[in-house]
């Protein structure tokens, strides 16, 4: 039942209003009762009561197009608290408009210069637009560039939130209209991401996509057999806690350039999580959804599917920092198994196996899957950076964690000693004196390359200004009780490498070594 709200309810004529609406509720069985105020300019407490007395007599009873300033009196007398109330939303069309970016939950237009309205696919989206207003405000408090809904709109039979994105380009345009720009988007795009897995979000702000993966197993498990089934559900829950942000649809439309900075939009999927479900999602963007239909890509993200390829490898190459094919093949297929797990259930859940197409995809998917589950006893992987307290104790850590590259790498055994005396040199004098008398962080980051095999190890820290290649050089020929204390350090690690140089930048001492192999 719907029943509408006109001009002004006073003292004057609250009891006539009282009194037509109960004329026409006469008959009304129950149910929903819908009171529409587009045309209520003004509600006094008088006719504040008339509504609770209403509200007491129809439990599901709403109030709905109520503009600012009666909305503004239903929230501070609690109303709002109370029962439904839906304020009047302006209309906006999209019909013609660019689409920037398409996601799970809504799809992105420009509607003028100035502005992009993210148009939501569920109608009754209100909830999910304070879910991601909230959100990104989050992330941007966090320190995440992105943009926030300044207006809910109302489009078509659903609801968009309004963003103000002037003359920004999507990084899908950009690799489309610009391909030699590619390297440059794949560094930003990657910059972003590692900015994001840097990301501790407080516990309980945002929910864990490893509940939300293990949901996506249990319903393929159905459709696997019984011991693939089990074995999927149990890498998932080997994958520990994380509290780490994760954006969850992190693709190239999402990334947007506006004025020479770097945007991340569509962020009502952000969560927490390991990266191995970030870069399942983001193999099936650029891979995934189109193994079987190469043109989804092109309509999806406005490339190629060898672009896409091409992207998805150089970015995952240059988030792991390596480009041993090795390591690359080998994360790639963890991916996957998030990727495939998730597709599978996606079309399968919008009646894909009712179609030819359908079910050739699922089976594709399935069959890769399988084939995977068979091969992969983890889907952890090793990340090609760490960050430690740089005191004695962390020196196996840091030992450790190199030699676990060099060994992906397949190192040579000479060279993984050379590289590790040089290593543990290096980490020990930011120990000693870096922060001295005080201690702070080292970070230390593997990169392995390929043709020619080389390996380079930089360590950061935030120390004092040292550059310790500026060091005279220890004469090596002197009897012990000549030479001076100190400088021993630095002098292997150059013997040891084929090359080491420093510099000072953005407050960080940058010590990298080199070595071919």
């Amino acid at each position: 039942m719907t029943i509408e709200l006109k001009g002004r309810i006073d003292s004057n004529n609250a009891s006539q209003v009282e009194e037509r609406i109960r004329g026409e509720l006469q008959g009304f069985a129950g149910g929903e009762l819908t009171m529409d105020a587009a045309e209520l300019a003004y509600i006094s407490s008088a006719g504040l009561r008339v509504l609770l007395r209403l509200r007491k007599q129809y439990a599901d009873m709403r109030i709905i197009n109520v503009n600012s300033e009666v909305y503004e009196i239903l929230d501070m007398t609690g109303f709002t608290e109370m029962m439904p109330v839906e304020k009047a939303y302006r209309v906006v069309s999209v019909e013609g408009c660019e689409e920037i970016g398409r996601g799970a939950n809504g799809t992105i237009y420009r509607i003028d210069q100035d502005n992009v309205v993210k148009v939501y696919n569920n109608a009754d989206a209100l909830a999910d637009i304070q879910h991601e207003r909230e959100v990104a405000k989050l992330a941007l408090i966090l320190g995440i560039p992105t943009a926030i809904s300044y207006d809910v709109v109302k489009v078509g039979e659903s609801y968009g939130s309004v963003f103000e994105l002037l003359n920004a380009r999507s990084f899908s345009k950009i690799l489309s209209t610009e391909p030699e720009k590619l390297d440059w988007c794949v560094k930003e795009y990657v910059d972003m991401l590692k900015r994001i897995h840097s990301t501790v979000v407080p516990k309980g702000k945002l929910p864990d996509m490893k509940e939300t993966a293990l949901m996506w197993a249990r319903f393929v498990q159905d459709y696997l057999p019984a011991e693939a089934g089990e074995k999927l559900l149990r890498l998932i829950e080997e994958v520990p806690h994380d509290d780490h942000m994760i954006h969850g649809d992190y693709h190239t439309k999402n990334l947007e350039l506006q004025n020479d900075e770097v945007l991340l939009i569509d962020m009502d999927t952000l969560a927490v999580g390991h990266p191995i479900f970030e870069l399942g999602s983001i193999y099936n963007s650029f891979q995934g959804y189109s193994e079987y239909d190469h043109s989804v890509i092109v309509r999806f993200q406005g490339l190629s599917f060898e672009m896409g390829r091409l992207f998805w490898r150089r970015s995952l190459a240059a988030y792991l920092g390596t480009s041993n094919e090795k390591k690359l093949r080998e994360v790639e297929d963890k991916a996957r198994i998030i990727g495939y797990t998730r597709m599978i259930r996606r079309s399968i859940r919008r009646k894909g196996l009712e179609t030819e197409a359908g079910r050739a995809e699922i089976q594709l998917w399935k069959d890769e899957l399988l084939g995977l589950l068979e091969k992969t006893d983890t889907l952890l992987f090793s990340r090609n950076e760490l960050e430690v307290e740089a005191v004695d104790d962390n020196l196996p850590t840091v030992l450790g964690f190199i030699e676990q590259h060099l060994e992906a790498a397949d190192c040579p055994l000479k060279a993984q000693m050379q590289i590790s005396v040089a290593a543990e040199e290096i980490f020990i004098n930011i120990a000693h004196y870096a922060y001295k008398p005080e201690t702070g962080k080292a970070i230390v980051r593997v990169d392995v390359e390929e043709d020619p095999v080389r390996v380079t190890i930089t360590f950061v820290d935030k120390g004092m200004p040292f550059d310790p290649l500026a060091m005279e050089e220890p004469d090596v020929s002197l009897p012990a009780e000549a030479r001076e204390i100190g400088g021993l350090g630095v002098f292997l690690a150059r013997k040891a490498m084929d090359d080491v140089s420093y510099q000072y930048k953005d407050g960080q001492n940058i010590l990298t070594l080199k070595k071919n192999f």
